[in-house]
């Protein structure tokens, strides 16, 4: 992503963590060096704005305090369990606290996830979230809920190997956007007309994530010219005919979703799927089986962007879509999109492309949230 001076002031105000380490400020008045997460009262706008290296990681303590806070375990007593086989704890799991800066629309959240879940990997249901998960040949679960009164989430994780208890919980805050500053991101957009209702009736509304990139880039793929239950009873049949299963099915969740290499030669025919759909589909799974395609955006949206297009049959809305939820890019915006331009348009039919696109230049770098937006002002139906 391209920042100016206004767009690095915005994020060091809002202290998002999903660009540390692409800018630090430098304070000409006292000298000082800046992340953009820095939890210090931020300076004046004037009195910062200039590029320097990626950022270094926490002290020890600082560490410890966030372990004891997330798994209520002392990085010591952690460091016990990892040797372990088997259950995490009484009754096989562990509960983590997955903390987050208020508020949060869990409800607007599992509502946009519910009818896109994978039918056999995921399940949302009375306000939870459930899924399996799989670290090498180690599969689990994950079960994630809202606590009242409080601001944190409670995740139930089965897993077998307790040392990639670090990676579950960074991948579940990815899902479900939880180092976002929602007020501030509200502020910035609600000073557009067009947003400022939308903003005011949904406060908290987060960008929904992905557990694994790649599994959403074959679902966006499934998505393409079809109704979202459409693409959600493509993405069970793929999952049944190519997908792991798993040894002890709950609550539904009977399959891991299929690996690259898995659909990277896969006859899709019998899915039900347009030829040239399916070849993009191996296209996209063989790309990143051999390494050629990084689903990641540590070098930016618009090279994100480029990478993707780059697979045939991957146009710019797949691949902003693909931006926005699997690799958490708050500037994505897929600007042609055709419910965007109709919740623009009012009622007055389709706004064009490039009207949108002009119109959301004063979005940034949030323009991914205000496609949240505007997407959950329509019809369930309407919205990708």
């Amino acid at each position: 992503m391209t920042l100016d001076a206004a767009g690095c002031s915005a994020v060091a105000l809002a202290r998002d963590r999903r660009f540390d380490g692409c800018f630090f400020a430098g304070v000409v008045t006292t000298g000082i060096y800046c992340r953009s997460i820095c939890p210090v009262r931020p300076p004046k706008p004037e009195n910062m704005a200039q590029v320097a290296s990626a950022a270094r990681l926490g002290g020890v303590r600082g560490l410890g305090r966030a372990l004891r806070a997330t798994f209520g375990r002392t990085p010591t007593e952690l460091r016990r369990a990892r040797g372990r086989r088997g259950p995490l704890a009484d009754g096989g799991g562990l509960v983590v606290r997955l903390p987050y800066r208020p508020p949060l629309a869990w409800r607007e959240l599992l509502a946009f996830l519910a009818p896109r879940a994978t039918p056999g990997v995921e399940a949302v249901a009375d306000g939870v979230y459930r899924r399996t998960i799989a670290f090498g040949d180690a599969p689990g679960t994950i079960e994630v809920r809202a606590v009242a009164g409080q601001s944190h989430l409670a995740m139930y994780v089965r897993l077998a190997r307790p040392e990639r208890l670090l990676e579950v919980v960074a991948r579940a805050r990815r899902l479900f956007d939880l180092d976002a500053d929602p007020t501030f991101i509200a502020e910035h957009l609600a000073a557009s007309p067009v947003l400022a209702p939308l903003v005011a009736r949904r406060p908290g509304l987060r960008v929904p994530g992905a557990w694994d990139p790649f599994e959403l880039a074959v679902r966006a793929v499934l998505g393409q010219q079809v109704t979202v239950r459409g693409a959600t009873t493509l993405a069970g049949r793929l999952v049944r005919a190519f997908g792991t299963p798993v040894g002890r099915a709950e609550d539904g969740l009977t399959h891991l979703f299929p690996r690259s290499e898995a659909l990277a030669e896969a006859d899709l025919a019998s899915l039900g799927l347009p030829r040239a759909r399916a070849a993009t589909i191996r296209a996209l799974a063989g790309a990143v089986a051999r390494g050629m395609l990084e689903l990641d955006g540590a070098r930016g949206l618009e090279d994100a962007v480029a990478r993707l297009v780059a697979i045939p049959g991957i146009g710019a809305w797949t691949a902003h879509y693909v931006a926005l939820r699997a690799l958490g890019e708050p500037d994505a915006f897929p600007a042609a999109d055709l419910g965007l331009r109709r919740a623009l348009g009012n009622g007055a039919g389709p706004l064009a492309a490039a009207r949108v696109a002009e119109l959301a230049e004063a979005w940034r770098p949030w323009r991914a949230y205000a496609t949240l937006h505007l997407w959950s002002s329509l019809g369930k139906e309407e919205s990708p």
